[in-house]
């Protein structure tokens, strides 16, 4: 499969898990769940699914299970909303690249403060 047929199949199932994901009403699954990036693989069979959620550990792992709950729903929804010839299986994953960029800014935002000036 050509390499801009998978990057716009990735594409089309991220837009439309994410519009899934926030029309569920499972209470694990908290509101500041975004899906960050899929990847299909060429046979269309699985897709890997990294998810940001912002919260405690607990609350991540909460979300997981909850996703993981809903897959048959899920990839339900995706063969009736996305035309493939094989409706992939979803495995999700968590990603921390949001937290991740986020404890980098503080770091740099604390870099930036002036230091106290010494006294002459």
């Amino acid at each position: 499969m050509a390499k801009h047929r998978t990057d716009r199949i990735n594409e089309e199932v991220l837009r439309e898990l994410s519009e899934i994901i926030r029309a569920l009403k499972d209470p694990r699954i908290p509101v500041m769940t975004s899906v960050v990036k899929v990847t299909v693989t060429p046979d269309l069979k699985f897709a890997k699914a990294y998810v940001s959620v912002m919260g405690d550990p607990a609350a991540q792992e909460d979300c997981l299970k909850g996703l993981r709950s809903a897959g048959g729903f899920i990839r339900r929804e995706i063969g009736r909303r996305v035309n493939l010839r094989n409706t992939p299986e979803f495995q999700f994953v968590l990603d921390d690249s949001v937290a991740y960029g986020a404890r980098i800014a503080q770091v740099l935002q604390t870099l930036e403060e002036p230091q106290d000036k010494p006294a002459d």
